[in-house]
């Protein structure tokens, strides 16, 4: 196997593991674990963990597929920009659907933040991508780096993130030069995706914090 080939590869898989599609996932399993939500019991936890998993990630995956087949594309049809519009239409409305849930159950409202900001960095996402293809798989570990930051600086929380923010910039840049080996994404691209999810997720995760500092 030649080197080129070698990276390829590597690049693709990193590119499935990192889907964009476990950004809410990940951020309320961290939220689970190192938040105050960790005394919940551990069947409500789960219970959180599986409706997140079935309406941003099972859910959008499934109905994304059924559509590519549909259309007949292949995957690499499937991204190219004027391809995009309904695939991110489907997450978006799977993500309301989630939203929908978990207001409806009343969880706490950093779990709901947690979705809020992916749905967000969704939205931006297909605003962008009418005139300017971005990576959207960059936003998504921009909106992990964001979302630490953000509930880092909520002292209530006594969350401290610096080893995890840490190791997610180090994604990041791993995510990104794989988009970049791939020829899916130019380096602008990656880290415009990068920043327009670290600063869509840090507003929305420390919305509560600021309001507070600016109303008092």
């Amino acid at each position: 196997m030649s080197r080129e080939k070698g990276l390829i590869i590597t690049a693709r898989i990193i590119s499935m593991i990192f889907t964009p599609f476990y950004l809410p996932l990940v951020g309320i399993a961290l939220l689970l674990t190192f938040s105050f939500i960790k005394e919940a019991p551990t069947d409500y936890k789960l219970m959180l963990l599986a409706i997140v998993y079935i309406l941003t990630v099972f859910m959008p995956t499934i109905l994304i597929f059924i559509y590519r087949l549909f259309r007949g594309w292949s995957l690499q049809e499937l991204g190219q920009k004027h391809h995009r519009i309904v695939p991110y239409a489907i997450s978006i409305a799977c993500y309301l659907g989630c939203i929908w849930v978990m207001y409806y159950l009343h969880v706490v409202y950093l779990v709901i933040d947690i979705i809020i900001a992916a749905l967000l960095i969704q939205a931006i996402s297909v605003i962008v991508n009418f005139f300017w293809k971005i990576s959207t798989h960059a936003a998504a570990i921009g909106g992990v780096s964001g979302a630490l930051v953000g509930f880092g600086f909520d002292p209530m929380l006594h969350f401290y993130p610096l080893l995890w923010l840490c190791l997610s910039i180090l994604v990041a840049g791993i995510v990104g030069t794989s988009r970049i080996i791939l020829r899916q994404h130019s380096t602008a691209q990656v880290v415009t995706g990068y920043f327009v999810g670290l600063v869509t997720a840090f507003l929305v995760t420390a919305s509560n914090y600021l309001i507070n500092i600016f109303s008092t």
